[in-house]
């Protein structure tokens, strides 16, 4: 069926149509019987032709009612008012465009308001329709008043009955250009990646139109439409709350046109897109009635300060909102009238400040920035205007050109805080203007970009950090090149900067990724593998690689590159980071995620198990798909060389929901050279001869350089939603200067002085502050042309009152000392009152300037805890007591409550708004859902409320806890009431919970929400017999503890003398105490056991043992036949059973192995235990208590109530212990709680916690023991709990449900067993320094794992022999001091064997009499150096020399005995220990048969040398900062063979051979040497002759000795052309000075006017050859210029200075020191970062941009020659897309992922020959700025790949190796076997098999082009038979390749 051409709606030209329309909408949730708010609008359309397509539209009778009842019970109600003011607007008529059922300009009278087009809009959006007459269903993009949207057809006509019926359904989810606004979303960024129909927020509309045939075309009779919006808030399927939007529009009848329309100016309002008016400035929180805003804005700022003094609630929290309303209506004069009112009153102007920062309008940022321009704000007010202004202003032109002026106010300039805050807002404010604007203008930019130019000249590092971040807060991609300045990967001159510079610079990119991501990992890629750059540096780089979601390719170049990474800092970041990404279930993450898993399993798995040393990330976080809602947080932990601990630390915390992410909070703290700010010293260490020697000596090694001095400085940031907000720096100064005035006794003290006068001063005030408001709103327009709007708003505010008296006596005198403290008594009131107010409103609905109607939702919280106290302190008597009031009134300490509303405002209305619950009253569950009970099952029921109310009246009452449910049908209503009291306080707290919900219909937690909830804490008073006057809390500490508790039993004057007890007093101190019973009953229980074991005895019985712990002996059986057992299997075997192995079979009492020991340990009587002899079982009884803290009412009875507590110490004894005793000193009370701790012996230590009555009810034990596990060492933790409170019980099936979902969360494996009941046992055995085995048995389930990581290393020594049991000395005692120990570096030498700080063993033989650098300091201040040689006496000895300060030791072997020397002077052993005389402290002792020195302050902590073995340990503080054959001590294992040079060397010998010290060949006795060696022999390299020097010298003798030993070294060549010059071999000023000569010689001979010099070697900045080059070309240019008089030398260099083919030259020196530089323009692609795709040699834009780069570097423009190439480069595509991206094979060079070396150079001449014949001709690429083109390559074959007239190819690698295989179906009879008859020339059954034989071998059909003949063969035929003898082709396809330029004639007949 098709449609005629006649089938356009339209409007007759001669009749008016009347139509009625209504329209409502309404918002509430879908289940019936809940309370729904809306509006509804009727009213009569007249519509007329007025001429052409333009149509005039009056709207007659308008009627708007309100809804807000129960849908659809109520019904809606007439609301005059609004009917009579909506009227007003549609007194005139409106005219519109329409033709082809399409809806163009809108025009309305020019004061029409907004609301009344928009209304107009959603009536003319229902004629909206597009039909194709082709087409009955059918899909397209249509306009709305929505925007563009998909939408649906489907036509249905009924020519006989006149009907035609159009159904039209739109998709508002997945619209093109939808209209909506965002309000304070700016820091929401959605998943571009997401599905669109994932979203929180859905919406749909369906049309159903019915038109009939007229003259005009089709005319509409009825048209019904209804929209529909849901949000689901937790991503529930049902729980969603929706707006249904209803119209109908319905032909009444027609009349002819009876009058014109008069003439009136109307205004074009544009198409049927929806305009956002006045609701934008609208809360839709509330509806104010604006008249005069100065007025309205002074009286709502009073009654909020009235509603704050009465006190915080709902009332003050709605005018702080309504004050932002108005201020956003105000104008400029209204403001500034204001201010002169209320500027001169404190407690008006700060919530002035407030509200005009939230407001955010462009006149009150103006208004602000005037204030601050004329100075008439204080310092505070500017901090608080510059954190929320920026981040709450609306953007546009206006506001930063304002912005921009903040920035050069001389105030700001000169308060560095100010001046960063200003930068930082500055920057976030252009990022959220280019934002939402299609292009960001560079003038907006440009003062960061001058900011940043400037402070690259100057080095200003302030500067440049603020520049950085204010660069990054931006996030433009136009500020990439201004970044690239501040990192030496780009930049030469950036290395010069410090690497805390770098890493902003790194993290200003982070931003910009968003907009640019692919250039931005380019830039990041480059940076990450640049090993010359700090760790640091390359990690950050990583973290921001993986923020931009790279996909597998990118993120397996990263793992590449870590297989040869030498850094172990950047491979164990990286690799944790992956393994981190590689866990994450974040949809938006997914692909990364699955990329990281492959990654990670290219790597080592070690790299996991590397220590705390190294750099790690750490995640935490869960995402809950059913919500679509998640949250992670991540710790970076990166770590420096120079220290054990992380000097950097990123803590960042991300929330995602539906398809957004959002950057919650980052902080940040970086940290560099802080060690040498926190040793504290005063040393002159360049003073001394030491530091003399190593700077000399340090000449002497090729390359060595001591390390640049660190800057100490502390940097921190804070981002607020992916802002940087507020940054510091701390510097030496300020470190230093807070240092001294800790330690210098006279600034500390006057400093507490300062402190204490102010205190004494008092401290009262009020002070009341709102918490930043949070506005978040998302509007959309529905079809009835209303605003629909989802919002949440939160505010707070904060209100405190405080008074606060110090007073002491006596007073402090002028001459202060902090001694008077501890003689004064010190006396303190107390009266402060805070609370804290919060309100959330969640708004869905409509929200207009004349009304609003929809659902809130409100949470409310307030908080309210005052504190009023009198204290006392003293410290001489250290005695402290505090008294307070008694609760006598009920106060409410916390509340927090939520409600949901259905709310409908007018303005004509606005005090009398509608406002239901949604929730009704009376409303219950549907009938239909009620189930029939039988009368057996009613009487069951009733009989279980009974028996629950009995229960819970026995609770109430026995608990003392209340609990008051109160039910409703369907369990709507909730009440509990839960109390605990204090009797002998006289008080009770109280927790209320009510509830209301509506989950009876919904179990979801929206419905959750809807209702009413709240939950009150509450503290009442008890009403008893007695009064309680006061509450009183004493702590007596010290020898006067047990008077106190004395004194309360038998009260005495607190002046008498009682620092001493008598023995009669001390003996009374139990009773006092009221534990003698407890005593009594313990030592009756060990009685009746002891006589129980003595039965036993006689029996010949004995008690059972289990050697492993918690183990039955079914496990221990089944073990012995398992020859490799499970770890849970094995038996833990304790320190004291080897000690006593006799015992082994019997319980040790007290502390038995077996599965309990609730005997106690107190009640032991042997070795484990406290018998008679050893300690008191009442250390009461033996010496006083240590503290006493007492609880107490004062009541007006005088008996006693409250509780004591009493602390008893032994830590002089080996067994140190502990006992704590607490009891109710009421007097019927016999409560007590005890606590009893103990270290039994070294491997030993137990306790348990008893209360209850005389502490027998309840019972907690514990014991921990050291001992071994599988052989290895080990610790148990046994914890049991034979008697336990009911509350407990259920806290332990909890932890019963708990533990095992952890523990697979966790990937321990379980199995379940029987083990001991209420007793929990943890084994934890080492299986290495850094690994453990666990073993957790619980009653019902054994849980363990095997290599557990370790945060630090702990000693380990696994036995050989298990039988002679040889346990390790690893108890309570060693174990801290063991780990301290293996923290600290050690570096030790046997013999031959070496260990380094780093924990690398190798071998290595000395050269006799040469001085080997062991370990020296390499900082700055080069404090010590050890050197060490072999003995003359003997290979096996060692000599050492060692240099501190102005001493030279030394110590030698000789006849058996090991000799010391100080500065040349033996010493002899009688004068051991040796202590210096100079500034720091040193000390030389004897032990065992050799010396000891220990020289903390220089960093050696100890050092023991015996002529055989030395060993070194040296600080914590020297990480990173010692040189030598020992190492680094910078944790970094794979480069630990670093030479002086700072290259690694390839084997331990020449490492170490580096390190030899050399002497004077002729006076001292090392007669070794380096230089370089050259290999005679002439090498062929490239086809040409080379010559090879050695890249690092060798140790040699000296000339005139000979060799009496020869060791085998790796060294590396560097092979150049004869005649170049290799820069390895230029170190030395003789080499250079041989090789100029030689150049200089050549140049005469041959009459030369210069040299050209091309070394295009790799050179780091941070290796020697950088200014041996330099020094090369200087003295080059110099010897020609004395030579040649007029010469010239130039020297070449890369198309950039950015590091090109890792060439880091000194370019400035290099320009400097000769003629010319000529610039190689070419090659420009020799190394790509990013994707492999073809680009030009010499790119226009890159060309010009490397010279820009030499000549902001600071070189001469006229030094600069340019080289241009006269050649091209020729590249395969592997896929060539249709934007004219040819992708290449990548080539990996320098490091970079690809390079131009995936093609082939192509002369100039070749090309332009080429160009004329390709498919593309000459083509132009804009962003390069090149030109190139595009040709085809083609390969002929025969029909059939089977070696057709014997060609036999290679098909496959040809197919490959060209673009087309242009296969020639013809001649496919040649030859023919056997001659037999005539055939066809290319017949098609063979034709396809050719092409089939073809595709089986595996050549793509897509590359085949069939050959087809225009011609045939005439055979001359010997013998004719029936049939033709001219064979000729059937028709074909004719498939045609794009280079094929030959065609053939057509076939003729025979």
């Amino acid at each position: 069926m098709f449609l005629t051409a006649e089938l356009d709606p339209g409007f007759s030209s001669n009749k008016t149509c009347v139509y009625s329309y209504e329209g409502f909408i309404l918002h509430g949730l879908p289940d019936k019987g809940l309370t729904r708010a809306g509006l509804r609008l009727s009213c009569k359309l007249e519509i007329s032709t007025l001429a052409g397509n333009n149509h005039i539209l009056k709207v007659r009778s308008p009627q708007l009612e309100e809804y807000n009842g129960i849908w659809p019970r109520d019904s809606f109600m007439p609301s005059s008012k609004l009917s009579q003011m909506i009227a007003a607007c549609f007194t005139q008529f409106f005219t519109f465009e329409y033709s082809g059922g399409q809806v163009g300009n809108i025009y309305a009278p020019e004061d029409c308001p907004v609301i009344c087009v928009n209304l107009v809009r959603g009536i003319l959006n229902m004629m909206q329709i597009t039909i194709k007459k082709s087409q009955n269903v059918y899909d397209l993009q249509e306009a709305g008043i929505e925007g563009m949207c998909h939408t649906r057809y489907v036509i249905q006509d009924n020519r006989k009955n006149n009907q035609f019926v159009v159904s039209k359904t739109k998709d508002l989810s997945n619209c093109q250009d939808k209209v909506m606004k965002n309000i304070g979303m700016t820091y929401v960024r959605p998943c571009p990646t997401c599905p669109l129909k994932a979203g929180n927020i859905k919406g749909t509309a369906a049309f159903t139109y019915k038109m009939k045939y007229a003259e005009a075309g089709l005319l509409i009779t009825q048209v019904i439409s209804q929209q529909m919006y849901q949000i689901s808030p937790f991503s529930e399927p049902s729980g969603v709350a929706i707006v249904e939007a209803r119209q109908e529009f319905t032909l009444i009848e027609m009349r002819i046109n009876q009058a014109s329309t008069s003439e009136i100016q109307l205004e074009n309002h544009g198409n049927l897109f929806y305009r956002f008016a006045k609701e934008l400035l609208q809360m839709p929180i509330h509806l104010i009635k604006i008249k005069n805003p100065q007025l309205q804005i002074a009286e709502t700022l009073q009654q909020l300060i009235q509603y704050i003094q009465q006190g915080l609630n709902r009332e003050a929290s709605a005018k702080y909102l309504e004050l932002i309303q108005l201020f956003r209506v105000a104008t400029p004069e209204n403001i500034e009238f204001l201010w002169n009112r209320f500027a001169s009153k404190p407690q008006y102007k700060h919530w002035f400040w407030s509200a005009i920062c939230v407001a955010g309008t462009t006149d009150t940022f103006n208004f602000l920035k005037q204030k601050m321009y004329n100075e008439e704000v204080n310092y505070l007010e500017s901090v608080l205007i510059l954190t929320f202004s920026f981040h709450l202003t609306e953007i546009d032109n206006i506001t930063l050109k304002a912005a921009a002026g903040l920035l050069t106010l001389p105030q700001f300039q000169s308060t560095p805080l100010l001046r960063k805050l200003t930068y930082l807002a500055y920057g976030s404010l252009a990022n959220r203007y280019c934002s939402v604007s299609s292009s960001c203008p560079i003038e907006i930019l440009q003062p960061l970009h001058d900011l940043a130019a400037e402070a690259a000249i100057t080095g200003q590092e302030e500067d440049m950090a603020l520049a950085l971040k204010a660069i990054g807060n931006a996030g433009e991609p136009a500020s990439i090149k201004r970044i690239l300045k501040f990192l030496p990967t780009f930049s030469p001159g950036a290395a010069a900067f410090p690497s805390r510079i770098h890493v902003d610079a790194v993290l200003s990119l982070r931003k910009i990724a968003r907009k640019n991501a692919a250039k931005v990992r380019e830039i990041l890629l480059q940076i990450f593998v640049d090993r010359s750059l700090s760790p640091n540096v390359r990690m950050v780089a990583c973290v921001i690689i993986f923020e931009t979601k790279p996909a597998l390719p990118l993120v397996t170049v990263m793992a590449n590159s870590l297989l040869k990474e030498s850094s172990l800092q950047v491979a164990s970041f990286t690799y944790s980071h992956m393994k981190v990404l590689a866990q994450g279930r974040i949809p938006q993450l997914y692909n990364l995620s699955s990329a990281c898993n492959i990654a990670i399993k290219l790597l080592d798995p070690k790299l996991d198990r590397l220590s705390y040393r190294y750099s790690k990330v750490i995640h935490a976080g869960g995402y809950y798909s059913q919500y679509r809602a998640g949250a992670i947080g991540r710790v970076y932990l990166m770590n420096s060389p120079s220290s054990l601990f992380p000097s950097d630390i990123i803590m960042k915390l991300r929330g995602y929901y539906a398809n957004s992410a959002m950057d919650i909070v980052e902080v940040a703290l970086q940290s560099q050279g802080l060690t040498d700010i926190i040793r504290e010293h005063s040393i002159p260490f360049e003073k001394y001869a030491t530091h003399t020697y190593l700077k000399e000596s340090g000449k002497s090694l090729p390359g060595w350089k001591e390390l640049p001095p660190e800057n100490p400085v502390v940097s921190a940031y804070l981002k607020i939603f992916g802002y940087e907000i507020v940054y510091g720096d701390v510097d030496t100064k300020f470190i230093q200067q807070t240092l001294k005035t800790l330690i210098n006794p006279s600034d500390r003290h006057e400093l507490l002085k300062k402190m204490i006068n102010q205190i004494q001063r008092g401290i009262g005030g009020q002070w009341a502050l709102p918490v930043p408001t949070a506005e978040l709103r998302y509007i959309v327009p529905t079809c009835a042309g209303l605003p629909l709007e989802y919002s949440l708003y939160s505010t707070g505010l904060v209100h405190a009152t405080a008074d606060v008296d110090v007073k002491m006596s006596p007073p402090l005198s002028s001459n202060f000392n902090p001694s008077q403290l501890f003689e004064a008594n010190i006396q303190l009131q107390t009266n402060i009152n805070p609370r804290v107010y919060t309100h959330t409103m969640a708004v869905m609905g409509i929200n207009t300037q004349y009304f609003q109607s929809g659902l809130e939702f409100h949470a409310e919280f307030l908080a309210n805890v005052p504190l009023k106290f009198d204290a006392r302190l003293n410290l001489k008597s250290k005695h402290f007591k505090l008294e307070t009031n008694p609760c006598h009134q009920e106060m409410e300490l916390v509340s927090a409550r939520t409600k949901v509303y259905a709310i409908s405002r007018n303005i004509q209305e606005v005090d009398s708004p509608k406002i239901s619950s949604v929730l009704p009253e009376k409303t219950g569950p549907d009938i239909s859902e009620q189930h029939f009970k039988s009368a057996e099952s009613v009487s069951r029921d009733t009989a279980a409320k009974q028996r629950y109310a009995s229960d819970i009246i026995v609770k109430k009452y026995s608990r003392g806890s209340e609990e008051e449910p109160s039910f409703s049908i369907g369990r709507r209503y909730h009440t509990q009431v839960f109390c605990g009291k204090l009797p002998a306080l006289d008080c009770q707290a109280c927790l209320n919970i009510k509830s209301q919900d509506s989950t009876f219909l919904r179990n979801t937690y929206l419905h959750n929400l809807v209702g009413e909830r709240e939950v009150k804490l509450i503290l009442k008073p008890v009403h008893t017999d007695a009064v309680v006057d006061k509450i009183q809390l004493e702590i007596q500490a010290g020898s006067r503890a047990a008077s106190k508790v004395i004194w309360l039993v038998m009260p005495k004057s607190e002046e008498e003398d009682d620092s001493s007890l008598d023995d009669e007093v001390q003996a009374k101190l139990k009773t006092f105490l009221r534990i003698e019973n407890i005593f009594k009953v313990r030592n009756r229980h060990k009685h009746q056991r002891l006589k129980k074991q003595s039965a036993k005895k006689q029996q010949g019985g004995s008690d059972e043992v289990l050697g492993s712990c918690g183990s039955s002996s079914q496990d221990h059986e089944y073990s012995k036949k398992q020859a490799y057992p499970e770890i849970y299997q094995y038996r833990f075997r304790s320190a004291q059973q080897k000690q006593y192995p006799g015992r082994e079979g019997e319980r040790i009492r007290g502390y038995s192995s077996s599965s309990s020991f609730t005997s106690g340990y107190s009640e032991s009587s042997d070795d484990g235990g406290y018998g008679a002899d050893a300690q008191p079982k009442f250390l009461g009884d033996r010496r006083p208590p240590v503290l006493a803290v007492i609880l107490r009412a004062a009541r007006n009875d005088r008996r006693l109530a409250g509780f004591q507590l009493v602390l008893y110490l032994n830590l002089n004894s080996t067994r140190p212990r502990m006992q704590v005793f607490m009891s109710n000193i009421t007097a019927p009370s016999r409560w007590k709680f005890c606590a009893d701790a103990s270290v039994i012996n070294s491997n030993k230590a137990a306790g348990y916690l008893k209360w209850g009555q005389d502490c027998r009810d309840y019972k907690i034990a514990a014991k921990v023991a050291t001992g071994q596990f599988d052989d290895r060492p080990a610790m148990q933790m046994k914890l049991e709990w034979p008697t336990i409170p009911s509350r407990l019980k259920r806290a332990e099936r909890w932890v019963y449900e708990l533990v095992p979902g952890l523990a697979y969360m966790f990937g321990f494996f379980q199995k379940e067993e029987h083990n001991p009941p209420q007793q929990a046992t943890l084994v934890m055995a080492l299986s290495s320094p850094r690994t453990c085995d666990v073993v957790l048995k619980l009653p019902d389930v054994t849980i363990y794992d095997r290599g557990i990581k370790l945060a630090v290393p702990l000693p380990f020594s696994p036995q050989i022999s298990t039988s002679a049991l040889q346990y390790p000395d690893w108890n309570f005692h060693s174990v801290p001091f063991s780990v301290i120990g293996n923290l600290k570096a050690h570096c030790s030498i046997s013999k031959n064997m070496i260990t380094t700080f780093n924990d690398v063993v190798f071998n290595y033989s000395m050269p006799a009499n040469c001085y080997h650098i062991l370990a020296q300091d390499c900082s700055p201040e080069l404090k010590f150096l050890i050197l060490m040689k072999q003995s003359e006496e003997s290979p096996d000895l060692k000599e050492l020399n060692v240099k501190v300060a102005s001493h030279e030791i030394n110590m030698y072997p000789s006849n058996g005995h090991v000799w010391l020397k100080i500065n040349g002077v033996q010493v002899p052993k009688d004068y051991v220990p040796y202590t210096s005389n100079s500034e720091a402290y040193m000390l030389i002792t004897s032990e065992k048969d050799g010396y000891l020195i220990k020289a903390t302050e220089y960093g050696i902590d100890r050092l023991y040398f015996d002529g055989h073995m030395l060993e070194i340990q040296v600080a914590f503080w020297m990480a990173g900062k010692t040189c030598g054959i020992c190492g680094k001590y910078d944790g970094e294992r794979k480069q630990e063979y670093q030479m002086p040079s700072g290259n690694v060397a390839k084997d331990a010998v020449s490492f170490a051979q580096s390190w030899v010290l050399p002497e004077d060949p002729c006076a001292g006795a090392c007669k070794l040497q380096r230089m370089a060696v050259r290999i005679e022999k002439s090498v062929g390299f490239e086809k040409q002759i080379s010559e090879c020097h050695s890249v690092e010298p060798v140790l040699r003798c000296v000339k005139g000795c000979s060799a009496t030993k020869t060791v085998p070294i790796s060294v590396g060549f560097h092979c150049a052309l004869a005649g170049d010059v290799p820069v390895k071999n230029m170190l030395e000023p003789a080499a250079r000075e041989l090789w100029i000569t030689q150049q200089v010689e050549l140049a005469k001979k041959q009459y030369m006017d210069g040299i050209n010099i091309d070394i295009e070697q790799a050179v780091s900045r941070s290796s020697p050859e950088y200014d041996a080059l330099t020094d090369l070309v200087k003295e080059t240019t110099d010897a020609f210029h004395s030579a040649i008089p007029g010469s010239q030398v130039t020297f070449d260099v890369a198309w950039s200075p950015e590091c090109i083919d890792q060439r880091c030259y000194n370019y400035i020196g290099l320009a400097n020191a000769c003629d010319f530089v000529f610039v190689m323009s070419y090659d420009e692609q020799s190394q790509t970062w990013g994707e492999c795709i073809a680009r030009p040699n010499a790119p226009y834009n890159k060309t010009v941009s490397g010279y820009e780069d030499y000549i902001n570097m600071g070189i001469d423009p006229k030094k600069l020659v340019m080289g241009v190439p006269w050649y091209g480069y020729d590249y395969t595509c592997l896929n060539l897309s249709e934007d004219h991206i040819c992708s290449i094979k990548p080539v990996p060079f320098h490091g970079a992922p690809c390079s131009d070396a995936a093609g082939r150079q192509v002369p100039y001449r070749i090309i332009m020959d080429q160009v004329t014949s390709s498919i593309s001709g000459s083509q132009w690429d804009a962003e390069q700025e090149a030109p190139y083109y595009e040709y085809k390559v083609t390969f002929d074959v025969a029909w059939s790949p089977e070696c057709i007239d014997q060609r036999c190819y290679n098909y496959s690698g040809i197919t490959d190796a060209c673009d087309f295989v242009f296969v020639m179906s013809y001649d496919e009879d040649s030859p023919v076997w056997p001659c037999r008859a005539a055939r066809a020339n290319a017949p098609y059954n063979q034709t396809l098999t050719g092409f089939e034989d073809y595709i089986n071998m595996g050549i793509d059909p897509k590359k085949l082009v069939m050959g087809v003949p225009w011609y045939g063969y005439d055979y001359t035929c010997l013998n004719l038979s029936k049939g033709k003898p001219v064979w000729l082709n059937r028709p074909s396809v004719l498939r045609t390749s794009a280079t094929s330029s030959s065609y053939l004639a057509p076939p003729t007949a025979p």
